[in-house]
């Protein structure tokens, strides 16, 4: 088997990782490319030693240690000078939420992080706990579920509520979340796709951003539905059946990479 067809199905889970560590789709996508780029000109290779997901992500983390790739302007008007400045600065990531994510989000196991981090497998624990701690420490919001089905909606109620925060609503259709949203709007959204009444939690989230900004989570049966590379993916996606820890974990990354919890200094 070729290594391009060896990595392949690991590289939409590679770029869902890079975009929640930098908060941004084309800076984490950058990112993935100078990987495969340095893998292609032999500036970097993958330990043979490793499985090859866990090899991907430790290369990765080898580049994403070099710095921002420049970023490609070809066609692309100039952004504006806040929204450079914010991006520079969602995208300090200290060890212990790399820790974090990749063990609660990208599921790997604390010795694969290690691995894939380059640290002793002792310092894993301590890193994941400074993480949540960290996130712990955010403030309360209000969370608009998304969910056609009340068992899954019950169950992410219970995990918002435990992490302090506050259920403005829950919705089963489009009109619902929109509705909800506009009665009393929310500092989060968790979104099905795939809703009861055969419309969108794609276009109930289009309806609610065109009115108020706010981080989403969606947590679906179908990520291919948003991972193809075709159009901007959300930075938060998580596979359904969900593991809590990997629910709290996102929620903890997309509030803090919001520009109301963003950081104000290098962590």
């Amino acid at each position: 088997m070729s290594l391009l067809a060896t990595l392949a199905p690991h590289l939409p889970f590679l770029r869902r990782y890079a975009r929640a560590l930098t908060g941004d789709q084309a800076t984490g996508d950058r990112f993935v490319r100078a990987t495969l780029q340095a893998l292609a000109e032999g500036e970097g290779t993958l330990d043979e030693a490793l499985p090859p997901r866990v090899a991907l992500y430790r290369l990765f983390q080898v580049r994403w240690r070099r710095g921002e790739p420049a970023p490609d302007r070809s066609g692309t008007p100039a952004s504006d000078p806040l929204e450079a400045a914010r991006s520079h600065l969602m995208r300090i990531a200290p060890m212990s939420r790399q820790a974090f994510l990749l063990t609660a989000m990208e599921g790997f196991t604390p010795s694969e992080t290690a691995q894939i981090l380059g640290v002793d497998f002792g310092q894993i624990e301590s890193l994941i706990q400074a993480a949540q701690r960290e996130i712990d420490a955010e403030l309360a919001t209000d969370v608009l579920i998304i969910e056609d089905e009340p068992v899954i909606a019950a169950d992410i109620q219970a995990l918002v509520e435990e992490l302090g925060h506050r259920v403005s609503g829950l919705a089963t259709t489009r009109n619902e979340a929109r509705v909800s949203a506009a009665r009393s709007p929310p500092g989060l959204v968790l979104a099905d796709i795939q809703l009861a009444d055969g419309s969108s939690g794609i276009d109930a989230v289009k309806d609610i951003l065109s009115d108020i900004k706010v981080p989403v989570i969606f947590i679906t049966a179908f990520p291919e539905r948003l991972l193809t590379g075709e159009r901007p993916e959300p930075a938060f996606l998580i596979t359904k059946p969900f593991d809590p820890a990997t629910v709290k974990a996102a929620i903890g990354q997309a509030l803090f990479f919001h520009p109301r919890h963003a950081p104000t200094a290098a962590g």
